[in-house]
């Protein structure tokens, strides 16, 4: 059971199965994740992120009105602050299903990859910067307009990333099964 299925279990929710149950690999389907979850898996890198954005958009005002500069200035803000509480977040899953530092420290690499890079590519070079454009655009106070953005972006963003989670924990990539399955089948 990785960190992320504990706070579910202790909830009184059923952990998610992974890829190395014996219903999983004998092809049972994978009961659906609750919000309760996606709130726990997400929420604390929300809270960064969107602390981030603000201070750092709100820092860009007091040199320049120009709605482009500050929505950038957010947009970067909130990626590295929501990017460090992952970081942390899927580095801390693997220390104990991996073994070692080094091999928890290249996995949570490819994980962030593997589960927000098609998500991050669309939403940074497209959806948010134009949100966050907009809203500090049409609200006269750019704070309500950087949050507003947010709010847009991160539908498109969670539809796309929630997406790759699943895949990745299928597959067995965010828990090694599909290694344990390949080794256990070639001895």
């Amino acid at each position: 059971m990785t960190t992320i299925d504990r706070p579910a279990a202790t909830a009184a929710i059923a952990p998610a199965r992974t890829a190395t149950d014996p219903a999983t690999a004998a092809g049972a389907p994978q009961p659906r994740r609750g919000l309760l979850f996606w709130i726990v898996r997400y929420l604390p890198a929300e809270i960064t992120g969107t602390a981030v954005m603000a201070i750092a958009g709100l820092l860009a005002t007091q040199w320049t009105d120009a709605a482009p500069v500050i929505a950038l200035a957010a947009l970067l803000g909130e990626i590295a602050g929501f990017y460090a509480v992952l970081a942390a977040t899927i580095y801390l899953e693997l220390v104990p299903v991996t073994g070692t530092r080094r091999k928890a420290l290249g996995k949570t690499g490819v994980l962030l990859i593997a589960e927000f890079g098609a998500a991050e590519v669309l939403d940074t070079l497209l959806v948010r910067p134009a949100a966050l454009l907009l809203g500090v655009w049409l609200f006269p106070d750019p704070l309500w307009g950087m949050l507003a953005g947010k709010v847009a972006a991160d539908i498109v963003f969670y539809a796309v990333a929630a997406g790759a989670f699943t895949v990745t924990a299928r597959t067995g990539l965010r828990d090694g099964g599909r290694n344990r399955r390949t080794e256990g089948a070639a001895t």
